[in-house]
């Protein structure tokens, strides 16, 4: 599916999102500056995150809590290689049956897990983005 969006529209994209998504791992790709975390803030609020939400670059992950689950934010782009995600245990977080919010993915291809959703983000030139997604399995 895809979506051409304004900030504005942002809530009415993110809820149409979480109405279709089939599993708890969205990955985002896009540029620097594109708005993914932007779009996973928006993701955050309306699963029903009170705290404010940041962007983990320097802590590689966030952990928030939900009434009965939890949420991971990731951020891999500081990271070389997929060793320092194994050393973090992210097999663990992939595995937890709670949310899992990826940004820069591509970082560790090779650790993805099956099932997950892709998250394409781009900026058009009239300043709106376009999001592109689709389940990986």
């Amino acid at each position: 599916m895809e979506y051409t969006f304004t900030i504005n529209e942002l809530p009415i994209v993110v809820e149409n999102l979480l109405s279709v998504v089939s599993n708890k791992i969205l990955l985002f790709y896009g540029e620097m500056g594109v708005g993914k975390t932007t779009l996973i803030k928006e993701i955050a609020k309306q699963l029903g995150i009170k705290d404010t939400i940041s962007s983990p670059t320097f802590s590689i992950v966030n952990e928030y809590l939900l009434d009965t689950e939890k949420l991971y934010h990731f951020d891999f782009y500081r990271i070389n290689t997929e060793e320092e995600a194994l050393d973090i245990g992210i097999e663990e977080y992939f595995y937890s049956g709670h949310w899992i919010l990826v940004e820069w993915p591509q970082k560790i291809k090779n650790l993805l897990p099956l099932e997950s959703t892709i998250i394409k983000l781009t900026k058009n030139q009239n300043g709106s983005r376009t999001l592109t997604f689709k389940p990986v399995k």
